[in-house]
């Protein structure tokens, strides 16, 4: 094999690897003078096709496996979180709101927690559990909360509007840790109609 090609492939599979891995040994061995060279051709081809595969497979364990974990953690956190969205409407306001809020609301929802995960270091994100909603008239869809300390991370709301000569309107909100869920970050807002609105969970 050529030098220059060679040491293209040790750079290439250092610099994939991040220096963690040695290069195969078919690399790592010094060209033979002369006809030695020519005379191996074919090894040198099947040593290139060795080195390709061996930096593919070493990457794809280093760098997809972690991230595969979060995706996979992440998709089942973002289920959870419509399923027990749902279940906080109950079926008389759920029937209702239930396509404004998959197109409009839920896919903020899905961002917010999407962007929380991936702040997160250190594979914390696999401590992270969705509470129950609230009933009656409280605001709380769910929060998500780490389960080893107890305490929450974020907190997704719904709060009941009356506007006058308007109705009533869902207002959807969230409150982070970071200032101590103080702030009201907006997520839109969903109307009802002029009459009171059944209480969150009604499945009658």
């Amino acid at each position: 094999m050529n030098k220059w090609m060679k040491k293209s492939l040790v750079i290439l599979f250092s610099i994939a690897t991040l220096g963690l891995v040695t290069p195969p040994a078919s690399l790592a061995l010094e060209d033979k003078p002369s006809e030695d060279n020519f005379s191996k051709s074919n090894l040198s081809d099947s040593a290139i096709d060795s080195a390709l595969k061996s930096v593919v497979k070493t990457v794809g364990i280093e760098q997809t496996e972690p991230e595969r974990l979060k995706e996979d953690f992440l998709s089942t956190l973002i289920h959870e979180a419509e399923e027990k969205s749902f279940m906080k409407f109950g079926n008389k306001i759920g029937s209702v709101i239930e396509n404004e809020f998959k197109d409009v609301i839920f896919p903020k929802i899905e961002e917010v927690i999407t962007h929380y995960l991936n702040e997160e270091e250190d594979e914390q994100f696999k401590n992270l559990e969705i509470s129950m909603p609230s009933a009656g008239t409280g605001e709380k869809i769910f929060h998500i909360y780490n389960k080893d300390t107890g305490e929450d991370v974020l907190r997704f709301h719904v709060r009941r509007e009356n506007k006058p000569l308007e109705g009533y309107w869902f207002n959807f909100h969230y409150h982070t840790y970071h200032d101590s869920f103080v702030s009201h970050k907006d997520l839109g807002s969903i109307y009802w109609n002029k009459n009171t609105p059944p209480n969150w969970m009604n499945v009658h």
